[in-house]
């Protein structure tokens, strides 16, 4: 009888102390997604778990690799150390599941991708364009034409669309949408985080484009003295996030109501931040425009109701 009551209570204490290891785990996801992007955390959230435990280990690669490169002064030794960690990881993935050993945080999100990847079987050539657009940060890279910028938004934002519609489990036809929503948010990111760019010496915006309106640079001090150009510039930028913003719209319909909620509130806020800097677009050299968390629960609520 004791030793009957002993095992329960070592199973009950081992069970106790797994559970907690496991919350623990989790956490380092979520916190590192939701230091990365208020909208994406809170959007994200209302995802059923299974998804949403994913979507956290999907981004915790990205953000984390992300940081390295806007950080000041630029993390190269801990960007060079995940690019490695990738290289040998996609050794191992067609023969069985990869394990990275977890001794730090670099190897914690490299056991996160290679367990997205193997799991959802993404293209491994997803986390290459990835790696490479975060190397063009790196490289500080010039963007002269429209291509050149659809080159670094491939990486940065596009494949990460695919990867959510593998998490999803959406059909191939959500493809193209999937990677017009990535390349849509990613295009008012650089709109909104235009002076932020500024100080890291960077300019997404094709050249051609500036040339269009006779604009030599989007610093603020350049732009006090070309207000007219800048929103011009501005206007035609955003109507080309609606352009695309449309394109993925057009996807929702391959997305089940459960899941579609949570993706829906997340563009309902980037629409919102379009607003607002149509509305002002000198507002991005005042402040970063982002939606508190109460609009977003709020967006979600709506969301819930409408579908």
């Amino acid at each position: 009888m004791h030793i009957c009551l002993r095992f329960k209570q070592k199973v009950i204490s081992n069970f106790a102390a797994k559970t907690a290891i496991l919350e623990s785990m989790q956490s380092i996801e979520s916190d590192i997604f939701k230091k990365g992007s208020t909208t994406y955390y809170w959007s994200s959230k209302f995802f059923p778990k299974d998804v949403r435990d994913d979507v956290f280990k999907l981004y915790s690669f990205v953000r984390v690799a992300d940081d390295y490169v806007d950080q000041i002064p630029q993390d190269r030794g801990n960007f060079a150390y995940l690019v490695h960690g990738w290289n040998e990881i996609k050794k191992n993935l067609s023969k069985s599941r990869p394990i990275h050993p977890e001794t730090s945080v670099n190897d914690r999100v490299l056991s996160n991708i290679a367990y997205v990847v193997h799991r959802y079987k993404c293209d491994p050539e997803w986390i290459d364009a990835f790696l490479r657009s975060m190397q063009m940060d790196l490289d500080a890279a010039k963007y002269e034409s429209l291509d050149d910028t659809l080159s670094y938004i491939y990486g940065s934002a596009e494949v990460i669309g695919l990867c959510m519609a593998k998490i999803m489990g959406l059909s191939a036809k959500a493809t193209h949408a999937a990677q017009m929503q990535g390349r849509a948010m990613q295009y008012i990111n650089f709109l909104r985080d235009i002076a932020e760019d500024n100080e890291l010496g960077r300019l997404y915006f094709p050249h051609e484009d500036l040339a269009r309106f006779s604009l030599e640079s989007l610093e603020k001090e350049y732009i006090r003295n070309n207000k007219a150009s800048f929103i011009g510039f501005m206007h035609f930028e955003l109507a080309r996030y609606k352009k695309w913003q449309q394109e993925a719209n057009d996807g929702f319909i391959y997305i089940p109501k459960r899941l579609r909620i949570a993706i829906r509130t997340a563009v309902d806020m980037y629409n919102w931040t379009a607003k607002e800097i149509e509305k002002d677009p000198f507002i991005v050299f005042q402040k970063k425009v982002k939606p508190r968390k109460k609009r977003i629960i709020r967006a979600v609520a709506r969301r819930t109701i409408r579908g």
